[in-house]
């Protein structure tokens, strides 16, 4: 007896030390956790490109996973630098129209449109404000024209430290992609000696989170670069850039509820108040028909049949995500729902027969 309580002794001090020592490595790299929780996802997808590789060029681990993390920089930084540089380009040339239209009686023709009119008649009637005039807020507009230039620099210097901070998140992600390409069978076969669960319970987590990961980033990625692509076209057919609106209806597909309305129901409203009607309710039934039933289909379509998650665990998952991790959350909030489900499907069969004694007392 003395032996065991001596060793059991031990056993808590060790597992206090570990999960202490667990926590500090946490500190040192939680700054660069989502860099590699995305290199970790992106491993998943791209394995079976490298495990192809592998099976041309068996003999040389290092330089097959250097060519797929090449593989992989070609297929997303090149693009992107294109479409970057389009953006760029669409949105200082609608920069320059807006201040044109600004200064040159675009702002008093959307105020002499009579809905606009007795808009501004009924709030000054029946709202608790002070009296709005045109003149107030062709001013108020006028005043935004004239600074948008200036807004556009500070924007453009933010985007510009964004896109730095992205390649160096990029190539720090690349750093461990490497290597967890290259150490895969290791890595799987450390994480279930560690796991204390049963071989059939690792399989079924471990499958769950490589099953969810790749439905996370399928639908939501997919849906966003789909939406960006129907609603761009929309927008160019409606005569608005179609790349630089496309791209921002593409981001807008992240916002949970709102979505691409964000983008296309001001754009309406604007087509609707200069008098484009016709393209005004074509690029609002488009925006409904096309952009909001790619959103409606594909997105649950990718991301069912995990774990049992239904569209609206789905939905509290991506909005959950959203408010907790910011935009990466997309993909921890469906992983941190599937993996607590996976949990309770083994706890519920290991204790069952607990389970069904206390249904039945």
């Amino acid at each position: 007896m003395p032996n065991k309580a001596k060793i059991t002794s031990n056993h808590w001090v060790l597992v206090v030390a570990l999960i202490a020592a667990a926590f500090a490595c946490y500190l040192l790299i939680a700054p660069y956790v989502n860099s590699i929780v995305m290199a970790f996802i992106i491993s998943l997808l791209m394995f079976p490109i490298h495990e192809w590789l592998e099976t041309k060029i068996p003999k040389h681990r290092n330089f097959v996973s250097f060519l797929s993390c090449l593989i992989l920089t070609f297929i997303i930084v090149i693009p992107l630098l294109f479409v970057f540089t389009a953006i760029v380009q669409q949105g200082s040339v609608f920069s320059q129209n807006v201040y044109q239209w600004g200064t040159h009686g675009g702002i008093q023709t959307v105020l002499d449109h009579p809905l606009v009119v007795k808009a501004l008649a009924f709030a000054n009637s029946y709202l608790p404000f002070e009296e709005i005039t045109p003149q107030e807020i062709a001013q108020k507009v006028g005043q935004f024209a004239t600074s948008f230039g200036a807004n556009i620099v500070s924007i453009s210097a933010k985007i510009l430290g964004d896109a730095t901070s992205f390649l160096m998140n990029f190539f720090l992600m690349l750093f461990v992609l490497f290597f967890l390409l290259r150490d895969h069978d290791k890595i799987i076969s450390s994480i279930r000696h560690i796991l204390p669960l049963s071989r059939s319970q690792e399989d079924r987590l471990l499958n769950e989170i490589e099953q969810v990961s790749k439905s996370a980033v399928m639908g939501s990625f997919l849906t966003a670069i789909a939406q960006g692509f129907a609603g761009g076209i929309g927008m160019w057919l409606a005569g608005f850039p179609g790349l630089f609106w496309g791209t921002m209806m593409g981001f807008a597909s992240f916002i949970p509820v709102v979505g691409t309305a964000l983008i296309w129901i001001p754009a309406t409203i604007y087509l609707f108040l200069i008098g484009d009607t016709t393209w005004a309710i074509f690029l609002a039934v488009w925006c409904i028909a096309i952009v909001g039933s790619i959103d409606n289909i594909l997105r649950p379509l990718l991301m069912q049949g995990s774990a049992g998650m239904n569209t609206l665990m789905i939905f509290f998952s991506l909005l959950g995500g959203i408010q907790f991790f910011g935009l990466i959350g997309l993909i921890y909030g469906p992983l941190i729902f599937a993996v607590t489900m996976v949990l309770f499907n083994i706890y519920e069969e290991d204790f069952k027969g607990f389970l069904d004694r206390q249904d039945n007392s």
